[in-house]
C-alpha cells in the first residue's frame, strides 16, 4: 500500500501556527475580558473627575472595607446564579444573623468566638431551610427566597425591635474595621513617602503567585491542544495584572496596612475559585446551569448540589452580617436593605449569564468593585442618591444586554 507524504510548505511560505497557540497576537475574547476593560475605564474616568481623590490611599482602603460584605455576598450569589437560581433573601439574612450575633455577644455575654460560630451555624440552618424547599420540593428559588426575605426581616424586627443592639466587642470591630499591624516597619518609597514593608512583601508574593498560576494554566491548555493567547499578549496581561495589584498594595501600605477583611475576602476568593475550577462540585454547578436534564441523566445529584449551594449562601450571608454589624458597631433592624440587589447586580455585571451555566468568582468580585467605584466616585463628586441609582441601573442593564448580544453573536457565527 502506497503512502502519501504530508504536503510541505513551499520555500518562502510561512509555516502554519503551532497547535494550541492563537495565530493572532492580540486576539482578545471580549466576553471574558470586557468586564476588566470596563472596570479600568470606569476607574480612570472617576479618577480624572475626582482629580485623583478616588485613588488616594485612604479612599482606596475605605472602598474595600466599606464594600467587603457585598463582595462576600457576591461570591455566594454567583454560584447560585451559575446553577440557574436566584436568592432574594440575603439582605434579610444579613440583618437577622447580625442581630443574632449582637444578642449573643452583647445581651447574653457569650464569648465572641463562640458567638461567631453559632451565628455561622444559624446562617447554615437558614440556608438549609430554603435549600430544602427549592431542591426537594422543587419550589422556584424566586418564590422561596422572596418569602425568606419577608420572614427573616420580620424575625429581625422581632428580635431587635426599633432599636439596635451594641456596642460589639473590640475583637469583632477589629475584624470588621481593623488593619494588620506593621510587622517589619516602614520602608521608603521615594516621592510616595513610606509604606509598610510586610504589606509590600505580601503584594510581591501575590504577583508571583498570579503569574505562576496563569503560566501553568496556559501551559496546561496548550498541552491539551486548546487555543491559548499568544505569548506577547500573555506577557502584556501579566504585566497589567502585576501593575494593578502592586498599585493597590502600595496605596494600602501608605495608609494603614492591609485591612483584615481584605485578608478574609482574599482567602474566600482563592478557595471558591479552586472549588469552581478544580473540584468536582464546581463542575456540577456549571452542569446544572448549562443543562439541568443532561446533568440529571449524567448521574449528578442535582438536588443535593442545589441544597448545599443555599447552605453555603446562608453561611456567607451570616459572615457578611457579622462584618456589617461589627463595622457599624451595632446591629440594626434596617441592616442589609438592598444587599440582595447589589450582590445580584455584581454577579451579572461580572459576567454571569441570565440563563445560568456561565460566570466566575473573580468576575463577580470585579462586578462588585465596579458598583463600589460608582458609589464612591459619585459620592466624591457630591451626586445625589437618585443619580447614583440611575447610573447603577444603566450599568446593570448594559451588562445583561452585552451578555445577550454576545450569545446571539456566538450563535450566528457558527
Amino acid at each position: 500500500m502506497s503512502s502519501v507524504a504530508p504536503a510541505r510548505p513551499d520555500k518562502g511560505e510561512a509555516p502554519p501556527p503551532s497547535r494550541g497557540v492563537s495565530d493572532r497576537i492580540f486576539s482578545v475574547n471580549l466576553r471574558q475580558s470586557g468586564i476588566y476593560v470596563a472596570f479600568a475605564l470606569i476607574v480612570a474616568l472617576f479618577a480624572i473627575l475626582t482629580h485623583g481623590d478616588l485613588l488616594s490611599p485612604e479612599n482606596m482602603s475605605n472602598v474595600l472595607v466599606q464594600n467587603s460584605y457585598i463582595l462576600i455576598l457576591a461570591i455566594g450569589m454567583i454560584l447560585i446564579i451559575i446553577a440557574g437560581h436566584i436568592d432574594l433573601s440575603v439582605g434579610s439574612v444579613v440583618a437577622v444573623t447580625g442581630g443574632l450575633s449582637a444578642v449573643l455577644m452583647v445581651n447574653h455575654h457569650v464569648p465572641w468566638p463562640l458567638a461567631v460560630v453559632l451565628t455561622l451555624v444559624a446562617g447554615a440552618v437558614i440556608g438549609a431551610w430554603q435549600g430544602y424547599w427549592i431542591a426537594y420540593f422543587e419550589i422556584p428559588a424566586f418564590i422561596v427566597t422572596l418569602a425568606g426575605m419577608l420572614i427573616f426581616r420580620a424575625l429581625t424586627l422581632t428580635v431587635l425591635g426599633n432599636q439596635g443592639i451594641g456596642p460589639f466587642p473590640d475583637q469583632v470591630r477589629t475584624f470588621a474595621n481593623g488593619f494588620l499591624p506593621g510587622y517589619f516597619g516602614n520602608v521608603g518609597l521615594g516621592p510616595l513617602g513610606g509604606g509598610d514593608l510586610f504589606t509590600l512583601i505580601v503584594g510581591v508574593i501575590a504577583v508571583v503567585g498570579i503569574v505562576l498560576t496563569q503560566w501553568r494554566a496556559r501551559q496546561g491548555r496548550a498541552g491539551y491542544g486548546q487555543k491559548v493567547e499568544a505569548l506577547p499578549l500573555f506577557i502584556v496581561k501579566m504585566a497589567l495584572a502585576a501593575f494593578v495589584v502592586m498599585f493597590i498594595v502600595v496605596q494600602l501600605s501608605r495608609f494603614k496596612n492591609l485591612p483584615v477583611v481584605l485578608i478574609v475576602l482574599t482567602v474566600l476568593v482563592l478557595a471558591y475559585t479552586l472549588v469552581t475550577t478544580r473540584a468536582v462540585f464546581g463542575r456540577h454547578i456549571y452542569a446544572l446551569g448549562g443543562n439541568l436534564q443532561a446533568a440529571r441523566l449524567s448521574g449528578i445529584k442535582t438536588k443535593s448540589v442545589v441544597f448545599w449551594l443555599f447552605v453555603n449562601m446562608g453561611v456567607l450571608a451570616a459572615l457578611a452580617g457579622i462584618i456589617f454589624a461589627g463595622r457599624l458597631n451595632q446591629a440594626g433592624p434596617t441592616a442589609g436593605v438592598n444587599f440582595e440587589l447589589d450582590s445580584i447586580a455584581a454577579a451579572f455585571i461580572g459576567g454571569a449569564a441570565v440563563q445560568g451555566g456561565v460566570g466566575k468568582v473573580v468576575g463577580a468580585i470585579t462586578g462588585g468593585l465596579i458598583m463600589a467605584v460608582i458609589n464612591n466616585g459619585m459620592s466624591l463628586l457630591g451626586a445625589p442618591s437618585e443619580r447614583v441609582m440611575l447610573i447603577k441601573g444603566l450599568v446593570l442593564l448594559a451588562a445583561v444586554a452585552f451578555d445577550v448580544w454576545a450569545k446571539r453573536r456566538a450563535g450566528t457565527s457558527r
